[in-house]
């Protein structure tokens, strides 16, 4: 799932190369730290918030497949 956040991220994101995400694993959830260069950072998030969502959303739908609980962080 580490692969699917770095994959949306960089499609969304002028600068690919800055990109990381660090995955913190737990019994029943996942963290995703999602860094970005802070000039791309308005991209990630998006306007009201809708690409950060959607990502959310699709990061749940794949932990419910396979039992855990996932969230993500944006972090500057």
């Amino acid at each position: 799932m580490k692969d699917l956040v770095v994959m949306i991220a960089k499609a969304l994101v002028d600068k690919p190369e800055d990109v990381s995400v660090n995955e913190i694993d737990g019994e029943k959830t996942t963290v995703f730290e999602l860094r970005v260069a802070s000039t791309d950072l308005g991209k990630v998030i998006g306007k009201q918030g809708k690409p950060a969502r959607a990502m959310r959303t699709i990061l749940s739908a794949a932990g419910t497949k396979i039992g855990k609980r996932s969230v993500l962080e944006i972090l500057e």
